[in-house]
């Protein structure tokens, strides 16, 4: 591991909105904060928001910036690339933002049936090959539903023209309620909440000339029935690849 690697590490080791639960320690140890998020951890009653696979963290410290009325919590395996939304929340004080450094599959032992108000997931991987392991997929939206409420938001933006019809598929055969749903985020009216905030990765996507695909919809309301998978084999898989995260440049907003 590199110099660099280790420095961040132990920077956020000493950073208050951080909380790394790797496998091993979470066996060990549990977590102290699981359905007491609001009294224990941000010390108010605000809602709560998660930011799936949040990469360098910037879109959760934006959100926590412009809702101080909400909390928000980055959720991601990769601390190093945390460590730069993580940086941005101690430099600016704030104290409604968390950073969780863990498996997203181990949602239900961080968070309490119905204590998940609002999911973001920006840019995942499409997983083209391996519908289980996609974010926006029936295991893992019944998933959402064991920790947040009925009807809780979910907000996805995407590159990916595959992910985005398999998604639209999903909703729409399970009639799950859709406030926006769009093709081409930056060509459509309105939506200007979600256009003001661009992360590092969708600022890359733009620059290849790409569209940035958008959907906001609804989990099923307490007591309805499972997700059903729909068939993908007929959906055309994308004929590009993202930048090499370890690689990837910076660009300007």
């Amino acid at each position: 591991m590199g110099k660099n690697k280790l420095k961040k590490f132990a920077d956020m080791n000493g950073y208050r909105c951080v909380l790394q639960y790797p496998w091993a320690r979470l066996s060990e140890e549990g977590f102290p904060h699981k359905g007491k998020w609001g009294s224990d951890f941000f010390n108010n009653g605000n809602p709560i928001t998660l930011e799936l696979g949040c990469g360098k963290g910037e879109y959760t410290v934006e959100l926590a910036r412009r809702y101080p009325d909400r909390n928000f919590i980055g959720i991601d395996i990769k601390g190093a690339r945390m460590w730069t939304g993580a940086s941005q929340a101690e430099e600016l004080g704030l104290t409604n933002v968390a950073f969780l450094r863990t498996d997203i599959e181990l949602l239900e032992r961080f968070f309490d049936s119905g204590e998940v108000d609002e999911i973001w997931i920006t840019f995942p991987d499409p997983q083209m090959q391996k519908c289980r392991r996609r974010l926006v997929s029936s295991r893992f939206l019944e998933l959402y539903r064991r920790v947040a409420h009925g009807g809780a938001r979910i907000r996805l933006k995407t590159d990916s023209p595959f992910l985005y019809a398999y998604s639209s598929r999903l909703l729409r055969e399970n009639a799950l309620a859709t406030d926006a749903d769009t093709a081409d985020l930056y060509a459509t009216d309105g939506l200007e909440e979600v256009k003001s905030v661009k992360t590092f990765y969708e600022r890359q996507w733009l620059a290849r000339g790409k569209t940035i695909k958008y959907l906001d919809f609804r989990l099923p309301e307490e007591g309805a029935a499972a997700v059903a998978e729909v068939d993908d084999s007929d959906i055309e898989r994308d004929d590009y690849h993202s930048f090499p995260r370890g690689t990837a440049r910076e660009l300007k907003s």
